[in-house]
C-alpha cells in the first residue's frame, strides 16, 4: 500500500522541516556509550565501535556486525539511555497549533522557542487546510476566512479599551510620546483577538529532542489529535536525520496505525458520544466551584514532609531545627537566596530539591491557547483530552477579560463562537471526519484536564505565572492555586511569590526583573488576596 502524501490530504502549504543541528554519528555513538559501561580501559571513543578506519574487508564487517548486535541487543532490553545522549534540532514552519498542543509539546522531553501569537499578528491564510471536497470545502475555508477576519475586528474593537488601561497604568506615556506605545497597545489587543482564531493556524518554531525522544515520535505519530498531519511531520523529521545517518534506520520500529492506539480503539466504540461529553463537561464545571483552578488532592503531611527533608539535608535532629525554621530555610529567599536567581537553581541545589516531596493536584479548566502555555512547564504534568470527544454542537469556550469589558466585543466574539461551531456542526452532517472537523476549533475552546505538580516544579511556575506579565487566564490559574496551597498548608503558601516578590525577599533590586516590560504595578507590596488585573 503507497503512503499517503501531504498532497493527498492536504491544500495547505507542506510543512517544512530542516536538521539545523545534529549529532554527527547517533547511531555509532550509542554503541560507544553501551560499551563504556562496561569498559575497563576507559572511554569507548564513536571511532571504535565503527569499521571505517579499518582496510580488511573481514575486520572490517566483524566491527559492524559486533555493532549491530549490540545496538540491537540493548534496544531491545529497553536500554534506551544510551540513544538519549544524540541531539536533534530541527526548524519546523507550516504546523498547525493543534499539532503542536496535541503531539510535539504534550510531553516533557523536549525544547521549543515557537513564534507567539501573543506577540506576532497572524496573517491571512496560515491555516492548514485538509483535502475536501464540495460543500465541505466550501464550509471549511468559509469559516477560517471569517475566523482571521473575526480576528482582525475583534482587535479593533478592543483596542480602545486596551488603551485606556494601559495609560491607566501608565499615565506618564499618555503625556508624553503616546504614539511610541502603540505597538504595546496593538499587541495586548491581538494577545486577546487570537482566541477566535482556528488551531489549524500554523505555526514555526525551533524544536529540539533526543534521539530515544525522535524513535518514539515516529512509534506513535499516528494518534490524536492530528494524526495525518503529526505522522507527516515525523517521517519528515526522521527522514532528516536518515539523511545524516542512514545507519539510525537499525533502531527506527514501524509506526503504529491511528487504530491501533487505546484512544481511537475506544472513542470508535462508544455511543451516545455528544450526549456524554454534554453531561461531562456539566459535571466537571460544576465541580470547579466557579473557578479556573480547583486544588483537588495534596499530600495530607506536605509541611512535615518538607520540614523533614530539610533536617535530612543538614544531619538536624527535630529539636534543633524547627518545622517552622526547616521551611523557612527552603522556601524563605532571605535565607534561600538562590531562590532571588534568575536561573532557577532548585533541581541542582541539595536544598531545593526538598521541595520535590509535597505534591498538589489541580482540577481545572483552560483555553485551548492559555493551556498551549500552560503545557510548556513540562515538569508539570497534566492529563490533557482527545479533542475529538468535544465534538459537539454546543458551542464551548472561555471569554477573556477583556472581551467582557467591552459589550461590542462581547457581542463580536459569541457571534464568533456561534459561526464557528454551526461549521464544525455542518461538516459533521456532510460527513467530515472528527480530524478535520477540529481543526476549525477556536484559540477559545475549553480544555479540561487535571494537573499534578511536586512543589519543586509547582514553585518555579508559580514564580513565572504570577507575574502581572503572565498570559491572563494562567495567571488567574496560578492565583487560585496559590490561594488554595496557602489555605491548606500557610506555611509554604505564604512563599509562593512572583519574580518581583521573590527579589524583594532576597534582597535584590530592581525588584521588578522585566526592564521595560515592566507592567506598571508593584506587585511586591501586595498580598496574594488583593491581586487584581487591568490587563
Amino acid at each position: 500500500m503507497t503512503p499517503l502524501t501531504h498532497a493527498d490530504l492536504f491544500e495547505s502549504a507542506e510543512a517544512e522541516v530542516t536538521l539545523t543541528n545534529a549529532f554527527d554519528r547517533p547511531y555509532e555513538n550509542a554503541v560507544a556509550t553501551a560499551r563504556t559501561c562496561y569498559s575497563g580501559t576507559g572511554i569507548i571513543a564513536t571511532t571504535q565501535v565503527s569499521g571505517d578506519t579499518l582496510t580488511d574487508p573481514e575486520k572490517r564487517a566483524a566491527r559492524e556486525a559486533q555493532r549491530d548486535r549490540i545496538a540491537e541487543s540493548i534496544y531491545q532490553a529497553g536500554h534506551h539511555t544510551t540513544l538519549q545522549h544524540a541531539t536533534f534540532q530541527f526548524a519546523i514552519a507550516n504546523v498547525s497549533r493543534q499539532l503542536i498542543w496535541s503531539f510535539l509539546h504534550a510531553h516533557p522531553f523536549y525544547n521549543s522557542e515557537q513564534v507567539s501569537q501573543r506577540y506576532v499578528a497572524v496573517k491571512p491564510g496560515t491555516v492548514a487546510v485538509p483535502r475536501l471536497e464540495g460543500e465541505a470545502r466550501a464550509v471549511y475555508l468559509d469559516c477560517v476566512a471569517r475566523q482571521t477576519e473575526d480576528y482582525r475586528r475583534l482587535g479593533e474593537l478592543l483596542t480602545p479599551h486596551v488603551a485606556e488601561r494601559y495609560f491607566g497604568l501608565f499615565p506618564g506615556r499618555r503625556k508624553h510620546e503616546a504614539g511610541r506605545w502603540k505597538g504595546a497597545i496593538q499587541k495586548r489587543a491581538q494577545e486577546i483577538a487570537r482566541y477566535v482564531l482556528p488551531v489549524a493556524t500554523f505555526a514555526y518554531l525551533y524544536h529540539t529532542v533526543s534521539g530515544v525522544t525522535l524513535l518514539r515520535y515516529h512509534r506513535l505519530a499516528a494518534q490524536y489529535d492530528a494524526p495525518a498531519e503529526t505522522r507527516l511531520l515525523v517521517q519528515k523529521m526522521l527522514d532528516e536525520v536518515l539523511r545524516r545517518d542512514p545507519l539510525w534506520a537499525k533502531v527506527v520500529e514501524p509506526m503504529l496505525a491511528l487504530e491501533d492506539t487505546p484512544e481511537a480503539q475506544f472513542l470508535a466504540a462508544r455511543a451516545g458520544a455528544a450526549r456524554a461529553s454534554a453531561r461531562f463537561r456539566s459535571e466537571f464545571d460544576e465541580e470547579l466551584h466557579g473557578l479556573t483552578s480547583r486544588l483537588v488532592s495534596h499530600k495530607p503531611e506536605n509541611e512535615a514532609l518538607l520540614a523533614d527533608a530539610v533536617r535530612e539535608v543538614f544531619g538536624l535532629p527535630r529539636d534543633a531545627l524547627s518545622d517552622d525554621a526547616a521551611i523557612r530555610r527552603a522556601l524563605d529567599p532571605s535565607e534561600n537566596r538562590l531562590l532571588g536567581e534568575a536561573l532557577n537553581l532548585t533541581t541542582v541545589s541539595k536544598l531545593g530539591r526538598t521541595l520535590c516531596h509535597p505534591s498538589y493536584t489541580f482540577r481545572k479548566k483552560l483555553s485551548h491557547t492559555a493551556d498551549s502555555q500552560d503545557q510548556r512547564h513540562r515538569m508539570v504534568p497534566a492529563s490533557r483530552p482527545a479533542l475529538p470527544a468535544y465534538l459537539d454542537d454546543q458551542p464551548d469556550y472561555v471569554i477573556p477579560m477583556l472581551v467582557r469589558d467591552v459589550p461590542e466585543a462581547t457581542a463580536a466574539y459569541d457571534e464568533s463562537m456561534a459561526r464557528t461551531w454551526e461549521a464544525i456542526h455542518r461538516l459533521g452532517a456532510l460527513g467530515v471526519p472528527d480530524e478535520w472537523r477540529a481543526y476549525l476549533l477556536p484559540n477559545a475552546v475549553s480544555i479540561r484536564f487535571t494537573e499534578s505538580a511536586d512543589l519543586q516544579n509547582l514553585h518555579h511556575k508559580m514564580v513565572s505565572r504570577l507575574c502581572y506579565n503572565a498570559q491572563e487566564e494562567i495567571w488567574l490559574a496560578s492565583v487560585e492555586e496559590a490561594r488554595a496551597i496557602r489555605e491548606v498548608n500557610p506555611r509554604i503558601g505564604r512563599y509562593l511569590l512572583p519574580p518581583c516578590g521573590q527579589r524583594l525577599l532576597a534582597g535584590l533590586t530592581p525588584y521588578c526583573p522585566e526592564g521595560d516590560r515592566y507592567c506598571g504595578v508593584r506587585v511586591w507590596r501586595l498580598d496574594l488576596d488583593a491581586y487584581t488585573r487591568a490587563l
